[in-house]
């Protein structure tokens, strides 16, 4: 590939004015969380352990056909959102709505796992180097006895494969044969084997160059359009995130700081927290990157073990008062469709 050719690519992808399709949005919920919280015992000493509260009552929905993006800094919990919607972490707390029905028993899990799937983060790690491509994309369409003959199976690996831009010849090949970009391919294809309704997809595109991350972002589009797919996209890149997504949430420290639609979030952004992740963002025009203040935060992202009390962001926010010490503030609705934490939103905005 040409350097211009990549340059054009990776300029699509950073121009959040360029969209693969025209979205189509059904404002029924699909997926529906509600004060979700997912907490691990960590071993603090002889006979003693403390709650690591990776998430700590999150609400959100999702409509179908929407892309809800998932942002915030490493380690703030997102990944553990995901992971826990599809039941890979049994949820310590909280309900999962699913096309209007709560997940609680086995059976209505297994049921949901026909109806969404993942795509992991590393392509690398998450397909077995032992298996054919053939038998990667097979093993769900196996789990879910979902091919009455060996022909109609290969027939519809061959045509996932076809999806995601792989050929024939790739399906008798292993995972170590292939590049970064083609392995995460062939997990998009795992992914939907099933026919899925809704896809977690955490950090799809983090271990890929620009050039490449352009060509599956606008692969997801297609098939969003194409298969009537819901997304919850995980990452960190705000403006692989701001691309892709209907509408962003925030989340620091286990925690849902701001939720709105994607322009809302770039344009207006009212939590600090959101304003200083936005002002990070590389903008390509030096005149603006001039023009723009960067807001640095003071001190280190605390321990989710010693969480700070009350707002998890007061320690780093140069708005804290001694309320937002004593009570976490309410997510509430500001504006149509805008919801912040924070108890001096109208103050400092």
């Amino acid at each position: 590939m040409t350097d211009n050719k990549e340059k054009e690519i990776a300029e699509k992808v950073l121009d959040p004015a360029v969209k693969a399709v025209n979205k189509t949005v059904d404002n029924t919920p699909l997926l529906e969380v509600r004060n979700l919280k997912e907490y691990f015992n960590v071993n603090t000493g002889f006979f003693r352990s403390k709650p690591l509260k990776a998430v700590d009552g999150v609400s959100f929905t999702i409509k179908k056909g929407e892309t809800l993006g998932l942002v915030g800094e490493s380690g703030c919990g997102k990944t553990t959102v995901g992971r826990t919607l599809l039941h890979l972490y049994k949820p310590t707390d909280g309900q999962i709505f699913f096309e209007g029905k709560e997940l609680k028993s086995k059976s209505d899990i297994k049921a949901f796992r026909k109806k969404a799937t993942m795509v992991f983060q590393d392509p690398y790690s998450s397909l077995n180097p032992r298996m054919t491509v053939s038998d990667i994309i097979g093993e769900p369409l196996d789990v879910h006895n979902l091919c009455s003959s060996k022909k109609e199976r290969r027939e519809r690996i061959l045509e996932l494969m076809g999806y995601v831009g792989l050929n024939s010849e790739h399906a008798s090949r292993y995972a170590h044969e292939f590049s970064g970009g083609q392995r995460q391919r062939i997990g998009i294809a795992r992914a939907l084997a099933v026919n899925p309704s809704f896809i977690v997809c955490d950090e799809p595109v983090s271990a890929l160059d620009v050039s490449i991350q352009a060509q599956v972002i606008n692969m997801f589009d297609e098939l969003q359009e194409k298969m009537g797919l819901t997304y919850l996209f995980i990452a960190h890149d705000l403006l692989v995130v701001r691309h892709i997504s209907d509408r962003i949430a925030v989340m620091y420290l286990g925690k849902m700081v701001e939720l709105a639609q994607a322009e809302d979030i770039y344009h207006k952004p009212l939590h600090p927290y959101s304003k200083s992740l936005l002002s990070a963002v590389p903008v390509p025009d030096p005149k603006t990157a001039r023009a723009n203040q960067r807001i640095v935060l003071s001190g280190d992202i605390p321990s989710p073990l010693n969480a700070p009390s009350g707002c998890p962001f007061r320690t780093r926010c140069q708005y804290a008062t001694e309320q937002c010490a004593e009570c976490m503030p309410e997510f509430k609705e500001v504006s149509p469709g805008h919801f912040v934490a924070c108890h001096r939103i109208a103050e400092i905005n």
